[in-house]
């Protein structure tokens, strides 16, 4: 009787120690990487200095206002097609403020692994992109670029938060410079949901 007793106190320490552990609340989320010398005005979503496809500097402060479409391209991806989708949504929404922004990146299955001059040429070519298009960048792993940094921590939403899954995943950017949305590879430029997003984002 006395050995059931030791027993059971040792075993209501061990679920104590597990209740104080739970106790402790969700973790913190990891901080976000913002710009570490913010620019004054700016939203922390475009704060971000980058080059475009032509190796030219821009900042994308200068979309301060706009609602932005940030996508990771690929030129040899299942979902290269959606080059098409993005063009069509450029189309459909610039006049009213939408600016769609891509960032080539050859992290998924080596699937962008051209110059920026072989990548303008292909998109231009193939699919007359007019939208902003940016110099190749790395989107996870250690060398991920800081813009990304700030997008997979979620822009300071934790429910937005997560690493990039594939080529031409979208982060939809509100006028206020605010990430509102994360959508998937296979979300459709001018499916309902990202076209809804986006005229919301707009009004």
């Amino acid at each position: 009787m006395k050995r059931t007793i030791i027993l059971s106190l040792a075993l209501a320490g061990l679920v104590g120690a597990g209740c104080t552990a739970s106790a402790e609340g969700p973790k913190t989320m990891e901080p976000v990487a913002a710009n570490p010398n913010p620019t004054p005005g700016c939203p922390t979503a475009l704060d971000f200095k980058v080059k475009n496809i032509d190796g030219k500097d821009v900042n994308l402060c200068d979309y301060k206002g706009k609602v932005v479409l940030i996508v990771n391209v690929a030129s040899k991806c299942g979902y290269t097609p959606q080059y098409k989708g993005l063009e069509e949504l450029n189309k459909k929404y610039h006049d009213q403020g939408l600016r769609i922004l891509g960032f080539p990146a050859n992290d998924f299955g080596s699937q962008e692994p051209g110059s920026d001059t072989e990548i303008k040429t292909f998109c231009t070519t193939s699919y007359n992109v007019t939208f902003d298009m940016f110099s190749k960048i790395t989107v996870k792993g250690a060398g991920k670029h800081p813009l990304y940094q700030f997008l997979t921590a979620g822009g300071g939403d934790a429910a937005l938060a997560g690493e990039v899954k594939w080529n031409f995943q979208k982060y939809l950017v509100n006028k206020d410079g605010k990430l509102i949305q994360v959508f998937k590879s296979g979300d459709e430029p001018m499916g309902p949901a990202v076209t809804a997003a986006v005229e919301s984002a707009l009004k």
